[in-house]
């Protein structure tokens, strides 16, 4: 088990009015119980919570203007084991449930079909969680972790070009791989104790044996020291703070410490 103090703060100079989509929160979700938790803003206007992707994590709706400050404090206990990826085995296709079958697809930025001839002339002999570990283990030792070497237009396809990138870019790579071989895949939005420089993380989750596992290719997170806040697609469906228009940064931090 893993207790983890979460940390994180947020401010952004808004121009006029602008409706703001929220994910910030940690999930209340098997594998983590949340001890304490507290969300503070400054003013805004409404605030509406909506389930996240397949009703995992918890979304909120709110309009704010000029200066938009969020802090978000928990205590997590994580209670996620590790698992041996390579003694899983995938689903047929055609028994996939509702939930795993849209995460075989292309996605924004996850463009799997570009990786078809790769993972097939790669990794064509394994299938299951030997092709998970195989391509997890590929992305770790071919890729550079490289702070600023991507933006919000990167895909998985640019990623693997440039042979470098961030968390998100990392998870990219392993879910369009994983689905060009045929394995349900899709982006996690966490926190982590381990993760440098300190920031929010992203790490895969891929579906075998009727179960979704993390798979962390960076080497920064495992799944038994991570707290899920949410999933989706790929990176576009778990931003942390999505605009309905124009604001700037000012401020961004998160601290993340064992015990």
């Amino acid at each position: 088990m893993t207790r983890m103090t979460i940390e994180a703060r947020l401010a952004y100079d808004l121009s006029g009015t602008v409706d703001c989509l929220m994910q910030i929160e940690a999930a209340h979700v098997a594998g983590q119980t949340i001890m304490e938790e507290s969300l503070r803003t400054t003013p805004v206007e409404g605030f509406d919570r909506i389930a996240g992707d397949v009703a995992l994590g918890t979304r909120a709706w709110f309009a704010a203007e000029g200066r938009l400050e969020v802090s978000y404090d928990a205590v997590v206990e994580v209670t996620r084991p590790k698992v041996d990826l390579s003694a899983l085995r995938a689903r047929r296709a055609r028994t996939l449930n509702a939930e795993a079958t849209p995460f075989l697809m292309a996605s924004r930025y996850c463009h799997s079909d570009d990786f078809v001839p790769f993972v097939t002339s790669r990794f064509g002999d394994k299938g299951g969680g030997p092709l998970v570990q195989a391509i997890r283990d590929w992305v770790h030792a071919e890729m550079d972790y490289v702070p600023g070497a991507s933006d919000a237009r990167t895909t998985a396809t640019d990623t693997f070009v440039s042979r470098q990138g961030v968390c998100r870019d990392y998870a990219h790579v392993v879910i369009a791989m994983c689905r060009a071989g045929g394995i349900p895949a899709r982006t996690v939005s966490v926190y982590a104790p381990h993760v440098d420089p300190p920031d929010f993380h992203a790490v895969a989750e891929v579906y075998l044996d009727g179960a979704w596992h993390i798979v962390d290719a960076t080497g920064m997170a495992g799944p038994d020291e991570v707290a899920i806040v949410g999933v989706g697609r790929d990176a576009a469906d778990t931003s942390f703070l999505t605009m309905m228009g124009a604001g700037t940064l000012v401020e961004q931090s998160v601290k993340v410490t064992e015990g």
